[in-house]
């Protein structure tokens, strides 16, 4: 069984009325994808900035492999790699010069700074793009520089804060690849994300995080699988008929309903059984439904069963300490 890389107790952070961490907890498996999914405003961000020593708890305690984040700040920074929402590099500098500088800031040793500026240069696949000006990459490419940047000091944790935010899909891919293969020599990774299918894809656990409080913990699979095998949508056009077919499902199917707006789901372990049982009871009161899907489950149902919201739904921005852009993993 893994150690943890992070262990979080009773962790809290307030900013005025804003409780942004209300006492989670958490542990981190070494050598996983950790997930914190949640929507704007819901502590992820908070929970990474103080991990990673930027911003003081107001409560309980937290360890990055062993070190206390508050009582010792020094020895985290220089176990942690950081690449925050926001790329941290300099625009006017090229990818090598970027990483040769975050290499002598973080006191690498200088015959080491050449020979690993250009090792993740490779990995990355930047070398063709190496000589250019920051300002003149893509999307991606400044996203894989920033990751790569964070990794010159070979970090054993890991913290990615919504790092494909704004990115296209195939960008996005490339980056969800970059991830496996980190994890797969060993590194240890905290991901926070809004997107649902990057939280399934990548990690091997899953935090859902809400108003600064912990909701559930658990893999992806066995989240999903606690609403079914099978979730049915069916479509409604108009509230009236709506309203009715959600009275004429409600406690006559096996299977949990829930309407939102103009859009019935049920949940069910039998999935074609449930299907027939709804229609039947939509016709018994004269209606039919105007859509119909069959799926299994997703990570943004299991999301809207536990808080009534989609996870896309949160448009609060957490409060912005002083520091953003910090690179974490130096020793100054």
């Amino acid at each position: 069984m893994s150690e943890n890389a992070i262990v979080v107790e009773g962790l809290r952070k307030y900013f005025g009325e804003v409780h942004a961490l209300d006492g989670i907890d958490l542990e981190v498996p070494e050598g996983k994808v950790f997930g914190l999914l949640g929507p704007n405003g819901a502590g992820k961000t908070t929970a990474i900035r103080v991990l990673s020593t930027i911003l003081r708890p107001d409560g309980g305690r937290a360890q990055v492999l062993g070190y206390d984040v508050v009582k010792q700040p020094d020895a985290v920074r220089r176990r942690i790699g950081l690449a925050g929402q926001y790329a941290a590099v300099d625009p006017n500098l090229t990818g090598r010069e970027n990483l040769r500088m975050v290499g002598i800031l973080g006191q690498l040793p200088r015959s080491e700074v050449m020979p690993r500026s250009d090792e993740l240069l490779r990995r990355f696949d930047l070398t063709d793009a190496a000589d250019r000006p920051l300002k003149t990459y893509s999307g991606g490419m400044r996203r894989r520089l920033d990751i790569a940047a964070s990794l010159v000091q070979r970090p054993p944790v890991l913290f990615l804060d919504e790092p494909t935010t704004g990115l296209d899909i195939t960008s996005r891919n490339e980056l969800w690849e970059l991830i496996r293969e980190l994890v797969s020599d060993g590194t240890t990774v905290l991901l926070t994300t809004q997107y649902l299918e990057e939280a399934d894809r990548l990690s091997n656990r899953v935090a859902v995080v809400d108003g600064g409080h912990v909701i559930a913990n658990d893999t992806p699979e066995r989240l999903k699988s606690q609403l079914g095998s099978t979730v049915v949508e069916m479509h409604v056009e108009g509230a009236d008929r709506a309203e009715r077919a959600e009275r004429a499902l409600a406690g006559n199917i096996a299977g949990h309903v829930e309407r939102e707006a103009g859009t019935i789901r049920i949940s069910s372990d039998e999935g074609a059984k449930v299907l027939i049982e709804a229609l039947r009871a939509l016709d018994g009161d004269g209606l039919s439904p105007d859509g119909l899907t069959v799926r299994e489950p997703s990570l943004d149902d299991v999301f809207l069963s536990l808080t009534g919201h989609h996870v896309e739904d949160g448009d609060e921005q957490e409060p912005v300490a002083a520091g953003r852009g910090r690179r974490a993993g130096g020793r100054s």
